[in-house]
């Protein structure tokens, strides 16, 4: 039997494939993207969201909390650090958000990171899974295979699996990408729209590019965005929002 660390070996040059990244590229970032310093202050919270470390980070409300909870998988080869604070953002607004550890930086290693946050965070109603690139590939697995708890999914520059069919189900689903994406193209979000619910709502950021989807710099691939990385993340964020706003 193949160990773990052999599996996700194999399977890492498809699953970047299916998020836009070439295996020779991927293959040259075996280490963690680091967060830049804008989301290591967000690690601090504020007083509207307190910052809670178990088996990754969860920003959580400290009144008002809406019931709702996301979980989100971060990029191929990318410290999850770097979506504080978009995490601090939403959990502002009621929401819990988590940000789960992600061994060998590949969010194929942690499939059902959604599965424990449910367990650790019981009092969360509805709970809602995403994930940035690579990310949002090994997310909608998830959702797809865990639609009894999962109420719905928020791709950020990415896009389901050719195997993870969710048009059948009952997900709410968003999808946002940026038009200057080098590595998730919008020619590849339209090849795979067939695998979205008829209902998905599809979000195009103007300007926007891939890495700006978090804050860990610049990306090999990527095309030079034409808005600021703060204007990209306010309409990622009132994007995702959005959709966990309809869920309370």
């Amino acid at each position: 039997m193949r160990s773990r660390a052999a599996l996700i070996m194999f399977s890492a040059p498809w699953l970047f494939a299916c998020a836009g990244e070439s295996p020779a590229t991927a293959g040259r970032r075996w280490f963690l993207a680091p967060p830049m310093p804008e989301a290591l202050a967000a690690l601090s919270g504020s007083d509207k969201v307190g910052v809670e470390t178990r088996d990754g980070l969860a920003f959580m409300p400290r009144s008002d909390a809406s019931g709702v909870g996301l979980v989100l998988y971060s990029g191929g080869y990318v410290d999850p650090r770097a979506y504080a604070p978009a995490a601090l953002a939403l959990a502002e607004r009621g929401h819990l958000v988590v940000l789960p550890r992600m061994p060998f930086g590949l969010a194929f290693s942690n499939v059902d990171a959604a599965t424990f946050a449910r367990v650790a965070y019981p009092t969360v109603r509805r709970w809602v899974v995403g994930g940035h690139s690579l990310g949002g590939v090994v997310a909608a697995l998830h959702a797809r295979n865990h639609q009894d708890t999962v109420s719905g999914l928020v791709l950020w520059a990415s896009y389901p699996a050719d195997d993870t069919d969710l048009s059948p189900s009952g997900l709410r689903v968003t999808s946002i990408s940026g038009t200057r994406d080098g590595l998730t193209t919008q020619a590849r979000l339209e090849a795979t729209d067939r695998l979205l619910p008829p209902s998905a709502s599809r979000v195009r950021i103007e300007g926007g590019n891939h890495a700006q989807f978090g804050w860990y710099g610049e990306q090999e691939g990527d095309l030079a965005a034409t808005l600021e990385r703060t204007e990209q993340q306010e309409r990622t964020v009132t994007a995702t929002a959005a959709l966990l706003d309809g869920l309370r």
